[in-house]
């Protein structure tokens, strides 16, 4: 991704009712990638919290982004925040859960459609496409015949937070290779059988 600047969004729902839950785990990450930056979330007028750095001593500029609101309505403030740094669709990053994936794997990708992520299709309708880069981490299907949003709303199980969150220390690990190396590169280290 060279010097150019890099939007990297973190999906998730206010974090007062919805911390510890699968669909935060977007913006967890984000917020790993910031304390891992050293760098401090603050309100933003693009609609959510936001952060300027670099990836490393001289690494490539980003800016770290978690809208406010629900996850169904990110596609508004993540069009305001490209329009505030001058970028388009090539120069984002998305970040969320994906119950398409087997729980706790992180995957990444060019493109796509939303995958019946509501937060990653009101960006598609928003921002005028898909083709944006994406750091999915695996949650796994509802068990049984729960309804996937109560699944992915519900608080994450004691048992299983180890898991949640080496998940989402390997998403925030990926992101940053995503954003130094490239995709095919940061593919090659991550997607590699464990």
């Amino acid at each position: 991704m060279a010097d150019a600047r890099t939007l990297i969004v973190g999906l998730g729902n206010p974090a007062a009712d919805y911390g510890g839950t699968r669909h935060n785990l977007g913006a967890d990450t984000v917020r790993t990638l910031a304390e891992d930056l050293g760098l401090r979330l603050k309100r933003h007028r693009a609609g959510g919290v936001a952060a300027d750095g670099r990836v490393g001593a001289g690494g490539p500029p980003v800016t770290l982004f978690v809208p406010s609101g629900y996850m169904n309505n990110s596609g508004g403030p993540v069009q305001r925040a490209l329009r505030f740094y001058k970028l388009s669709l090539d120069d984002l990053v998305v970040v969320y859960d994906d119950i398409d994936l087997p729980a706790w794997v992180v995957r990444l990708k060019r493109g796509g459609g939303p995958g019946g992520h509501n937060g990653v299709r009101d960006i598609i309708d928003r921002c005028g496409g898909r083709d944006f880069l994406r750091v999915r981490i695996g949650v796994g299907r509802p068990p049984g015949r729960q309804e996937p949003a109560s699944y992915v709303l519900a608080r994450i199980p004691a048992a299983l937070l180890d898991d949640a969150l080496a998940s989402v220390r390997r998403a925030a690990d990926a992101t940053r290779d995503l954003v130094t190396d490239g995709l095919e590169s940061a593919q090659n280290i991550h997607h590699a059988p464990a």
